[in-house]
């Protein structure tokens, strides 16, 4: 059993501490930028420690599209792994075009 808090947790709190107590007070724009940066980082962080890391071969994929170059095969996987990449580094970009098929 891991201890408590796990890391995912740790990096919650964090993040709630940083948007709901410090955000609210700043008022220089630099530091509020700075701590908006800060919570994309956390919240990046936090999506890669709780993913699942079986979704995302990426060497499998680069080694099939080596062999078999720009295959339309390939294409459904590609956006399958994009998508992965996307739902840690910047989950609502997924609300546009690219969550397809």
């Amino acid at each position: 059993m891991p201890d408590r808090p796990t890391a995912p947790e740790l990096v919650e709190a964090v993040a709630e501490f940083l948007g709901n107590e410090v955000l609210p007070l700043m008022t220089d724009h630099r530091m509020k930028f700075r701590t908006l940066v800060a919570l994309n980082a956390l919240g990046i962080a936090h999506r890669e420690l709780t993913g699942d890391p079986a979704r995302d071969d990426a060497e499998e994929l680069l080694r099939q599209v080596r062999e078999r170059g720009a295959d339309p095969a390939l294409l459904p996987e590609l956006k399958r792994h994009v998508a992965a990449k996307l739902e840690i580094s910047n989950p609502r970009y997924l609300e546009g075009e690219l969550h397809g098929p």
